[in-house]
């Protein structure tokens, strides 16, 4: 195979493509390439005049896209990757470049343009290579080439026209048609990659890593200088850089390949000319760390949040009336929220006015529909008392339930979560919150059409299950918890009233659970021990048929057990548990006949696993293949 030879050189690097198209994940994964997925937030607005040849655009495009996701990870994911690819794709007939139709009307004016003729399909990719600096901030050095494929159309009748605009193909794909689909009847011939057609040139691309990772020292790939030595700035307009510092990587200079580097310094949001190596920005970020969270968590208790959520903007006297507290106080609270973004301060004659952005009235008023109140709430009396023994925690390696709560953890459980309605409310507010916030994207994560019945384990409010339910219509789900929390989920009914969402009473552990085709795990495996996962484990085994479906939906940590820090932090809170990554979550899920299929990246708070029970009888099981290799090769 032509990435064989570099796949051992991207063993243990973190490879991102920067790209949600189910195209470009099946081309790449199939190659075997081992990658995560994240899609890029870059507008594609570019103006297209600005750009001498269709390719220019598309290769500029491919690089913004790869760049802005370089750039973002950090941040956001609290990980620096490796290689960013970024790639896109577009059909030029006559001078004219064609993306995605935006709707059927415009599908037919493309179609009809390509209607007989000869049309280029141009894919520009961008492969970023991301080194850390010594202190602060990430080199990045981008190589850059394009593919043209020349496709040419047979004479398409109105009625073939309509028939194929009307199967809805055509309106997520470049030119409006998908050559590798029902589009493949309208084309009469193709020169060239016909993979760069479906949208990613898979031959080139193995071409340039081999430049990349094997190419000796004095070879072109290697004579590259630098585009620029200042920190980049993601704009969506041209960028300069396309056509400074550029040499041909092969001597025939005939595919348009390029490589460019940039050499860039990335800082922290907070302080975007602080590049002074002398500083222990981040260090310092730390240590006020605890003053932000608290902040953020009384501002909530005091229900700061809701009182400005009612009205445009009220002065520091009218905040501090409606939450009683002292003007002093008060004043104090608010411009600490103003200076971690949480509120905004305008003059209004010669007085400061307080609102809500926009982000605090999504998701920090407490009766909005993605509310993440119930669950600060929840860290700021639940978690926030645990933390403040860790020094007893990490000496003795146990939980601290009972240095901060007089009783110890199993007893917690039971008496301070559910002897009270209102404690029981609180810590089932947490997890409705937690829910509503990742349901979406969860129930979203794969395609499980074919599960008519799924049960939702220790699914609490239902919050998740009612997301299935709106993303799957063919679907039902039974939510299975305690019979206390059953009881009380009628505080939480939702809206929608869907009678596709059904409540069992029951103890997963000692009790038997509901059938189903489909069984969804979330925010349930890092919280027990070994011992109390094989019983539960054990128990889905036995009832799972060959073909059931397990959906796993968790914090995964990276291969390293590095990232992502919010992982590894809640670990400190010492339950009997343990945080784990992809690869071990498959390991452990193995051992119960379950095999990894899909996995993704939300860029939420959760992320999901998609196993299957395997047939034991069945000899197409990929018998040999480390989980890691099965997760890839089934990457979605």
């Amino acid at each position: 195979m032509l990435l064989n030879p570099v796949i051992s050189k991207l063993s243990g690097k973190l490879v991102v493509l920067a790209s949600a198209s189910p195209r470009r994940l099946e081309i790449l994964s199939n190659a075997g390439l081992r990658f995560e997925v994240v899609p890029s937030w870059f507008k594609e607005t570019l103006d297209k005049s600005l750009f001498k040849n269709p390719y220019d655009y598309a290769v500029e495009t491919a690089k913004q896209k790869a760049l802005e996701v370089a750039h973002r990870m950090p941040f956001k994911h609290l990980k620096t990757p490796d290689i960013v690819i970024g790639a896109d794709t577009v059909v030029t007939v006559e001078g004219l470049i064609l993306e995605k139709p935006t709707d059927k009307q415009d599908a037919y004016r493309m179609l009809s343009r390509l209607s007989g003729k000869e049309h280029s399909v141009f894919t520009g990719v961008a492969i970023v290579l991301c080194h850390d600096k010594s202190g602060s901030g990430t080199d990045f050095k981008v190589v850059e080439f394009y593919e043209e494929t020349k496709v040419k159309f047979a004479e398409l009748s109105e009625e073939m026209l309509w028939e194929y605009i009307n199967s809805g193909e055509p309106m997520d794909k470049a030119g409006g048609y998908g050559i590798q689909a029902l589009g493949g009847m309208l084309v009469e011939y193709v020169q060239g990659d016909f993979l760069n057609v479906v949208g990613f040139p898979l031959n080139h691309f193995c071409k340039q890593l081999g430049l990349i990772f094997n190419s000796p020292p004095e070879s072109p790939a290697h004579k590259v200088k630098p585009e620029s030595d200042e920190a980049w700035t993601l704009v969506n307009s041209l960028s300069e850089g396309a056509t400074n510092g550029e040499v041909e990587l092969l001597e025939n200079g005939k595919d348009g390949s390029r490589m460019s580097m940039q050499e860039q310094n990335v800082i922290g949001p907070e302080c975007p000319k602080c590049n002074r190596q002398d500083v222990p920005h981040s260090i310092i970020s730390l240590l006020d760390g605890f003053k932000a969270s608290k902040t953020l968590f009384t501002a909530s208790k005091l229900k700061v949040f809701d009182v400005l959520s009612s009205s445009k903007s009220l002065t520091l006297e009218e905040v501090a009336g409606q939450i009683s507290a002292s003007v002093l106080g008060t004043e104090r609270l608010l411009e600490a929220a103003v200076s971690l973004g949480l509120l905004e301060s305008v003059k209004q004659q010669n007085t400061s006015v307080y609102r809500n952005t926009e982000q605090a009235n999504r998701f920090l008023v407490s009766d909005s529909p993605e509310s993440l109140h119930g669950y600060i709430l929840h860290c700021n009396d639940m978690v926030w008392p645990l933390f403040s023994h860790l020094e007893n925690a990490v000496r003795e390696g146990t939980s601290q339930h009972e240095r901060a709560f007089g009783k110890k953890s199993e007893d917690v459980f039971q008496d301070a979560y559910y002897s009270k309605d209102e404690v029981k409310i609180r810590f089932m507010n947490a997890m409705h919150s937690i829910a509503r916030v990742t349901g979406k994207d969860v129930a979203t994560a794969f395609d499980l059409s074919s599960y008519k019945t799924a049960c939702d384990i220790g699914g609490c409010t239902g919050a998740m299950a009612y997301e299935f339910t709106k993303a799957n219509p063919g679907l039902s789900v039974i939510v299975f918890d305690l019979p206390q929390v059953i009881e009380m989920r009628r505080h939480f009914q939702s809206k929608e009233n869907d009678d596709r969402v059904s409540f069992v009473a029951g103890d997963f552990f000692k009790d038997d659970l509901s059938k189903a085709d489909l069984y969804i795990l979330a925010r349930i495996l890092h919280d027990w021990s070994d011992e109390k996962l094989h019983v539960l484990l054990g128990k889905l085994s036995k009832m799972c048929t060959p073909g059931c479906g397990l959906l796993v939906s968790e914090i995964f940590l990276d291969e390293e057990r590095k990232r992502p820090s919010r992982a590894l932090l809640q670990a400190l809170s010492m339950t009997e548990g343990k945080q784990r990554s992809t690869s071990e979550y498959s390991d452990l899920l193995e051992k119960y006949g379950f095999v990894p299929k899909h996995i993704r990246h939300t860029d939420n708070l959760l992320d999901a696993m998609l196993f299957v029970k395997e047939d034991p009888t069945d000899k197409r099981t990929l018998l040999g293949c480390s989980s890691a290799s099965i997760e890839t090769a089934e990457l979605e």
